[in-house]
């Protein structure tokens, strides 16, 4: 195991709505040396702990992904995507090939956000995609493997659709009553998920953890 000030990590998605908080948190982390961050265009951010690698998720540098915690935080909307085949590669495939790698490269844990509802065996495509994922990365055999299930983000996204406010609104005007076997549905401010993201790579037990929306409301 690595000594504190020394471990590295490696980002992907970190321009997303939840992967940019994270970037900041381990930037500011004590127990990361080098950050890591896999990017197709340049953040135009400048850390003496960053290390920005603009990277081709097609065409992957293998030896680009190696770290000893890998930080999984991308997705897509089948509407930006512009297909459900479009949409797979996005939040099926390339978590999937950076995990390989990254495990190929001697990487000990790996976290990715998902989402409540994930399950390869749903009805819905968007829920059966994100419960592929988790099924599969199980069978990569890192010593830790953190699935984050938040439910409905709050934060400010750099599109904003008519729908996603309404519901954030509603959200917030409901939450209050939303306690017990409720609060895994309650809506989730995306700042609590990218700081539990960070805070559980630190934990040593080994295994395969899924944490729910109710879980991570306590960061």
């Amino acid at each position: 195991m690595s000594e504190k000030n020394t471990k590295t990590a490696l980002l992907i998605g970190a321009t997303g709505l939840i992967g940019k908080q994270v970037l900041q948190n381990l930037l500011e982390s004590p127990d990361y040396g080098e950050v890591r961050a896999l990017t197709r265009k340049s953040l135009n951010i400048r850390h003496p702990k960053l290390a920005e690698i603009i990277f081709d998720f097609d065409s992957p540098d293998k030896a680009a992904v190696k770290a000893d915690d890998i930080f999984c935080c991308l997705g897509t909307t089948i509407k930006k995507a512009g297909s459900q085949e479009a949409f797979r590669k996005v939040d099926l495939e390339y978590p999937l090939k950076i995990a390989s790698l990254a495990k190929i490269n001697g990487a000990e844990k790996y976290l990715i956000v998902s989402s409540m509802g994930a399950d390869s065996k749903s009805v819905f495509f968007y829920n059966r995609v994100k419960g592929e994922v988790q099924d599969k990365l199980a069978s990569f055999n890192f010593d830790s493997l953190h699935i984050l299930q938040p439910s409905l983000l709050l934060g400010e996204r750099e599109e904003r659709r008519l729908g996603e406010k309404v519901g954030e609104v509603l959200a917030k005007l409901l939450g209050p009553l939303m306690s017990g076997s409720l609060k895994k549905y309650k809506a989730i401010d995306s700042a609590k998920v990218a700081r539990a993201m960070v805070v559980l790579a630190q934990k040593q037990e080994k295994g395969i953890f899924i944490h729910n929306s109710a879980d991570l409301q306590a960061y």
